[in-house]
């Protein structure tokens, strides 16, 4: 194994992509993405540092590493009418989750009077 005293000066050769490459990496990362695997591990994969993903997609069509458009939560051929009905539903769970840990606070306060 070489130290890092050997690697002092050298720097590291400057890749370069076609876009072919590119695209096809971009592909695959909104595939990954929308199975919940992380851009870092994605990068490691492809052996590309994330942020380069990251500025491929951007450049690609504006969208960046989200599986939706920009904001990283929706699934990817996801229409405007579906993202809504599903964030709907997202909001009914989050009112009931809130009411209960309400009616749970409340009820351990009386306990502990």
């Amino acid at each position: 194994m070489k130290s890092s005293s050997e690697y002092a000066g050298r720097s590291r050769a400057k890749r370069t992509f076609s876009a072919a490459f590119k695209a096809e990496a971009v592909h695959l990362m909104r595939r990954r993405r929308a199975q919940g695997i992380p851009l870092a591990q994605i990068g490691r994969e492809l052996e590309v540092a994330p942020a380069l993903l990251w500025e491929w997609a951007k450049k690609l069509d504006g969208r960046g590493t989200g599986p939706s458009a920009g904001d990283g939560t929706g699934a990817p051929g996801e229409t405007l009418e579906e993202e809504v009905k599903r964030l709907r539903r997202e909001v009914v769970t989050l009112r009931q989750e809130r009411e209960f840990a309400k009616k749970a606070a409340a009820f351990f306060l009386k306990e502990s009077l």
